[in-house]
């Protein structure tokens, strides 16, 4: 810890990226397009593409094997993909049950049995065993790491307001919180789709055959991303892994379009709108500011202003 070991700027480490969606939407083809994959998954969801795979895991020694084999053997490839994570989940359970039985005595039942959610705790344990052996294999073989997963809609409890229904990951919330913080990018995948007001005034939505990547937090999904990355980039992994590389939330003018907008909702407060637009002139072309300024001012008109409120700068 002495301060001749400071280390300062950018760490460019390999990525820790997970993508989840309905099934069907192609995350297993947009894995396969990564550099050098091999897959490691319990689910058969790759017999049509081209890759390199593990035999199918039948437990969960199986999977820290595969994984500790890619550490220890030299090999060529450079990405690790999980396929997927809730068709892995029940070998998690099963190590569990296992292990929280009384000594001579058969497997827990079922991962509930033991009851308080302790079964719950006991397998986020081997979750995150997984997980730093994932961060060995990183450090080890500089290998990036994409884990795929299938979504469901669940009824989030909204402690500000009425619930509502959003896409989470088809895992357990523990696990499911686990994995999200240790991933750079959670990543949303799902069929682009627009809507239109027929006739009667009813909403109706088309799908356009676009696949895409939604980046950004949205009360409708999870996703997060450590990238920059704009809102929505194409279900493509040479677009993505571009959009990573540069580090750049999107294209400067689409970011001053929506800011303009936005601005429009604040039109009535002088002073707000005339520290904004000093802001916007001191940002120039800078997306990572201007993305920055975006983001303030969409809080600000999301919430009751206070006197004290700090304006973007």
């Amino acid at each position: 810890m002495a301060l001749t070991k400071v280390v300062s700027g950018r760490i460019i480490k390999p990525m820790r990226v997970l993508v989840y969606g309905l099934e069907g939407v192609g995350k297993s083809t947009f894995a396969a397009s990564a550099p050098s994959p091999i897959f490691l998954g319990a689910e058969d969801g790759t017999s049509e593409l081209d890759v390199q795979r593990f035999p199918q895991p039948t437990c969960w020694s199986d999977v820290m094997e595969a994984v500790h084999e890619l550490i220890t053997t030299p090999h060529e490839y450079q990405t690790l993909v999980l396929d997927t994570l809730d068709w892995m989940e029940p070998l998690c359970w099963h190590q569990t049950c296992v292990a929280m039985a009384k000594p001579g005595k058969p497997p827990l039942r079922s991962i509930e049995e033991p009851g308080y959610g302790k079964g719950y705790v006991e397998a986020g344990g081997y979750w995150r065993q997984l997980a730093a052996a994932l961060d060995r294999l990183r450090g080890a073989r500089k290998m990036d790491v994409v884990l795929l997963a299938h979504s469901w809609i669940k009824t989030f409890k909204n402690p500000a307001g009425e619930d509502f229904d959003r896409y989470e990951m088809k895992v357990h919330k523990g696990a499911a919180g686990m994995w999200r913080e240790w991933c750079d990018a959670v990543l949303f995948a799902t069929h682009d789709v627009t809507t239109y007001e027929d006739d009667r005034k009813r909403v109706k939505g088309i799908g356009t055959g676009a696949r895409v990547l939604l980046t950004q937090h949205n009360a409708a999904y999870d996703a997060k991303n450590r990238y920059d990355l704009p809102p929505a980039i194409a279900l493509d992994w040479e677009q993505f892994a571009e959009a990573a590389a540069a580090h750049r939330p999107d294209d400067p003018e689409r970011i001053r379009a929506r800011i303009e907008q936005l601005l429009t909702h604040v039109a009535q407060d002088a002073d707000l709108s005339e520290r904004v637009r000093n802001a916007l002139d001191n940002a120039g072309d800078n997306a990572g500011e201007l993305a920055r300024i975006e983001n303030k001012l969409a809080a600000r008109i999301s919430t009751t202003p206070t006197d004290d409120e700090e304006a973007p700068q």
